[in-house]
């Protein structure tokens, strides 16, 4: 399930630069330079560049406040007691923010997530569980967390590097072959079980699921 964040930033540069890099990792991005522009628009987390607003507006949703330059302590703590759910500080590195957002959504996220999967695949992330028509499949923990990746959107190509750095936490993929050994494992032990075309290798790119 794609994930959906609101930025709430008055400055364009910092507004455009995060709408470009979210939507390439995947989020759907909504922007606005306030938050009350967009109150209509359903989101999974806000990024709010303005921590004030909080004092008019409370999201039902997760806040992460982008905090302003010369914010000190006391704007921090502030932040906190008017409800947001994390704080950065600026100037902050894209990279840092990322994962924070990603930590914010798995706190938020019910434990009783939706089951996975296509066809004959599915793929319980409470039990942790994977199978085939109802045949279980033995997957080491890298195997069932790419398949959990993958799973997440059936059909849309997940770039190298995207994996790399979501499942295994690689900053640079460099020339390993561990995305590519653990997909071919992966796909081993499905096809195995009876569940032929998963894991589809996009030449060039990365992989997804399925086909389309």
């Amino acid at each position: 399930m794609t994930r959906a964040i609101l930025v709430a930033e008055q400055e364009d540069k910092t507004r455009g630069f995060l709408e470009r890099h979210l939507a390439d990792d995947g989020f759907d991005v909504l922007a606005a330079e306030e938050p009350d522009d967009v109150v209509e628009e359903p989101a999974d987390l806000v990024l709010l560049g303005d921590a004030g607003a909080l004092e008019r507006w409370r999201p039902a949703c997760p806040v992460i406040v982008l905090g302003a330059v010369d914010a000190d302590a006391v704007d921090r703590v502030r932040a906190f007691q008017r409800g947001c759910d994390d704080y950065v500080a600026r100037p902050f590195h894209y990279e840092e923010l990322l994962e924070r957002v990603r930590a914010v959504l798995r706190r938020t996220t019910p434990a009783h997530s939706p089951r996975l999967g296509h066809g004959a695949l599915e793929v319980d992330p409470v039990t942790r569980r994977a199978t085939v028509d109802g045949r279980a499949v033995a997957l080491a923990t890298k195997e069932y967390e790419l398949l959990v990746k993958l799973a997440s959107e059936p059909e849309r190509v997940f770039t190298k590097e995207e994996l790399l750095r979501e499942v295994w936490g690689f900053r640079s993929h460099g020339r390993t072959r561990t995305l590519d050994s653990h997909a071919s494992r992966l796909r081993r032990k499905l096809a195995e079980a009876g569940g032929e075309g998963f894991v589809v290798n996009v030449w060039g790119v990365g992989y997804k699921l399925v086909d389309a």
